[in-house]
């Protein structure tokens, strides 16, 4: 946290195709090394096989599976005389989004496809329908935070 000023948050421009920012945040973490065509790409593949295989607007999807994958709520560890207590707390809208979409990635590339298009195409049907592992880890998250529900007094 900056001691002087708040920082802006960066705007992000919207992708060509779909015209979505969300998109666009979910290539710029899914880009390696600068390579923005070869993210754009894989998203754009995965894509059409989604359409294929649902025979449903590839973005409503997506953003289906984004917003089942978002947390509500999660711990944050703090210190109270010398013993550390998980704390829930709400999270704020720009994290939900990071932490979707860096879930959502991580359990795509654990995946057993063949290659990276279809490794996100299946995790974004899988989320879309409320199961895979970004899943369980949004439920394990909210299941910490509810067991943790005693400490909520702490919060800062």
């Amino acid at each position: 946290m900056p001691r002087r000023r708040e920082v802006p948050e960066r705007k992000v421009s919207p992708d060509l195709k779909y015209k979505s920012e969300l998109v666009s945040r979910f290539v710029n973490c899914v880009m390696r090394d600068g390579k923005k065509s070869i993210a754009l790409t894989m998203m754009y593949d995965a894509f059409d096989i989604i359409e294929k295989k649902t025979n449903e607007p590839p973005l409503k999807v997506f953003e289906k599976a984004m917003n089942n994958v978002k947390p509500q709520i999660e711990v944050k560890s703090r210190r109270v005389g010398g013993s550390t207590y998980q704390v829930p707390t709400e999270i704020r809208p720009s994290r939900k989004v990071a932490l979707a979409i860096r879930w959502i990635l991580t359990f795509a590339e654990k995946r057993s496809e063949k290659n990276m298009a279809r490794k996100l195409a299946g995790e974004f049907m899988d989320a879309a329908e409320e199961r895979g592992g970004a899943i369980k880890k949004r439920e394990d998250t909210h299941k910490m935070a509810d067991a943790n529900k005693a400490f909520a007094h702490y919060r800062w």
